[in-house]
């Protein structure tokens, strides 16, 4: 049954089921995240990449629990923002709110910075400003369909990136067992070659593998498009999080027996592209460059979906303006508004900035916001729900506090521009707060959402 908390006849249209759910978070995560990772991730290493990506998989799960715990708790559009609101103050909330919205927006920018780059190399011929522009329209035009035509997309680049997936993890076994790089399937030598291991760098290349998992708490501002939001959404973080960790790491451990030697990519960057083509020739090499635009355009969709639906959760409680981003049409449930601003603001944006730059620029929202979740877990549970049995010391305490210690831990390691640019965003943040604040006259405790 549809949560009864929310007023639905106002805001958006409650369809989505759990499988519906799961598929949007693995496009907004990517299965084929490694292919963009590998060869950074293999060097850093030294050949332990697989071991990384199973260190990340637990590091995330942690924080993905605890966005399974708050969207139970409430399950609403804002996420990260209504559960900081009223778990812990409504001054964290809107901060986390708002460092989450730099990310949300940046996400669809950088997913269609991608597609151009990557598109450009493959087909030069067409110019870069095109494919920009292009992509732009097209994934803004699918989210202004609603959120069921989102739903659609997703499903069908899902289907894309697994056939993908599934014709490199076949050309993979063949090559294996017909004698290439390592010659067997079965090898300690991805988790544990004593010859080259080092924990200091494996936990050094860790947090360029948690990046790979950006995307699963976009889930969660789906709540009020889900058909049972109180279960689906908790359920559906948790399978993203393990089948795109699992993927994750099968496919860098195929990767590394196939290619043993991390020390001759050039460049590292083609890494997988150069594996694809050792396994199954130029076609595998060449498909899997197109998946990089195909992952990216899937991320672009959902990503700039969920961007829409916290700005609007924000503005319903007055931290925004509510005529652009409340705004929700009432035939299509989707808040038409965001969307067009946010396409914008890529396409734009997209001309100007190079893919290196707007990489850098994702991680200090995401993980300011993660951290805020975990520590709404034990605001809400522990605190004011006062669950403190064995059992709450664990999942309400403890767990969090290692899921905040985990993101804390990367969310130092961001780049000097990162951090530049996020505390920037962060004082125009507080800025636009005290403008609120004085324009109502109110203090911190008035900017309490209703519950």
């Amino acid at each position: 049954m549809p949560d009864r908390g929310i007023d639905r006849t106002t805001g958006f249209r409650p369809v989505l089921s759990l499988r519906a759910l799961v598929f949007f978070g693995l496009a907004f995560v990517g299965p084929t995240a490694p292919y963009t990772f590998f060869g950074v991730g293999a060097v850093q290493s030294r050949g332990h990449f697989a071991l990384v990506y199973l260190i990340a998989l637990i590091a995330v799960s942690f924080t993905a629990a605890s966005y399974g715990k708050m969207s139970g708790a409430y399950p609403e559009a804002g996420s990260t923002y209504a559960y900081a609101s009223k778990a812990i103050h409504p001054i964290v909330g809107y901060l986390s709110g708002w460092v989450m919205i730099l990310d949300y927006i940046l996400m669809p920018m950088l997913c269609v910075i991608v597609v151009g780059a990557t598109a450009h190399k493959l087909w030069p011929a067409i110019p870069y400003s095109a494919w920009i522009v292009v992509t732009a329209l097209i994934v803004t035009g699918i989210n202004l369909r609603g959120i069921e035509m989102t739903s659609r997309a997703a499903t069908i680049f899902n289907i894309v990136l697994a056939f993908s997936v599934l014709w490199f993890l076949g050309a993979a076994v063949w090559a294996l067992t017909h004698g290439v790089g390592r010659g067997t399937l079965f090898s300690l030598e991805p988790f544990y070659s004593p010859r080259t291991f080092s924990l200091k760098l494996v936990m050094a290349a860790t947090p360029v593998a948690v990046l790979s998992f950006l995307g699963f708490d976009g889930i969660s501002t789906l709540a009020e498009d889900a058909k049972n939001p109180r279960k689906d959404i908790g359920r559906a973080t948790i399978l993203v999080c393990f089948i795109a960790g699992g993927l994750f790491i099968l496919q860098t451990y195929l990767g590394q027996l196939i290619w043993p030697d991390y020390n001759t990519f050039h460049p590292v960057e083609t890494a997988f592209s150069d594996i694809g083509r050792r396994i199954g020739g130029p076609a595998l090499a060449y498909l899997i460059a197109t998946l990089v635009i195909a992952q990216a355009w899937a991320s672009a969709v959902t990503s700039q979906a969920s961007a829409s639906r916290l700005l609007f959760a924000m503005s319903r409680d007055g931290r925004l303006p509510h005529t652009v981003f409340g705004y929700v049409h009432p035939k299509l449930r989707t808040p038409t508004h965001s969307m067009l601003l946010m396409g914008s603001i890529a396409m734009v944006a997209g001309l100007f900035l190079d893919l290196d730059k707007a990489a850098e620029l994702v991680n200090f929202g995401a993980c300011a916001g993660f951290m805020a979740v975990n520590l709404s877990v034990i605001g809400c549970y522990f605190v004011q729900r006062r669950e403190r049995n064995p059992a709450g010391l664990w999942k309400y305490l403890l767990s969090p506090l290692i899921g905040f210690g985990v993101c804390f831990w990367i969310w130092l390691s961001v780049s000097p521009l990162a951090l530049r640019v996020g505390t920037m965003w962060s004082v125009a943040g507080v800025l636009y707060l005290l403008i609120l604040l004085r324009r109502r006259g109110v203090n911190l405790a008035g900017l309490a959402p209703e519950n």
